[in-house]
């Protein structure tokens, strides 16, 4: 069974397996003592589990029913009490506001054909996902809470700065890894009325 970072994960061949733009998010979590989290697209948990060392409760979600049940599964597994997983679309199924919201988005144009492709399609442009996160998170963030994206180069990081500014945040790239034909980026972003 490999190990993360400290965490055990059991992992499903029809959910998305960590990989470089997963240690990406890990390696630059912003997360503090006592904050509450949120992980979209939370996969097999492990940037959900991950925080939960540091906040007070961390809400994993993710619209593959498959991921939840293996999330849950692997906080089991690490004795992991302060998450919760629910299945839900970006923020269908979410109440309240987050100190730190965390989303490797998706970003293959094209149409999801079975579980493992929610993780990985963006829709016909590779950018519908991602621009209906953005568009959404400002009220489920606190007023000076952080989003974290983390996306490839394929899908524009430029339009997703402007996407970002359109909906009231400031985004910066705050870490960006070459994987073979892309670069992986980081993008922070807060509200920007926050001081």
């Amino acid at each position: 069974m490999p190990t993360y970072y400290g965490i055990k994960l059991r992992l499903h061949p029809q959910v998305y397996e960590p990989a470089e733009d997963t240690f990406l998010l890990a390696e630059n979590l912003a997360i503090r003592e006592g904050d509450t989290a949120l992980d979209v697209g939370t996969g097999t948990g492990l940037i959900a589990l991950l925080m939960a060392r540091k906040a007070r409760f961390v809400l994993g979600v993710d619209i593959n029913p498959l991921a939840v049940e293996l999330a849950r599964e692997n906080a089991e597994l690490n004795g992991i009490q302060n998450v919760e997983f629910r299945l839900s679309d970006l923020f269908e199924n979410v109440s309240g506001k987050f100190d730190v919201i965390t989303f490797n988005a998706p970003y293959l144009p094209g149409e999801p054909e079975e579980p493992i492709d929610l993780a990985l399609v963006g829709g016909k442009t590779g950018r519908e996902v991602l621009d209906r996160f953005i568009q959404e998170v400002p009220e489920y963030l606190k007023p000076c809470g952080i989003v974290q994206i983390v996306q490839s180069s394929i899908t524009g990081v430029d339009e997703t700065l402007k996407q970002l500014e359109k909906a009231g945040l400031r985004g910066k790239i705050v870490a960006r890894r070459h994987v073979f034909f892309e670069d992986i980026v980081l993008i922070n972003a807060t509200l920007s009325d926050c001081v």
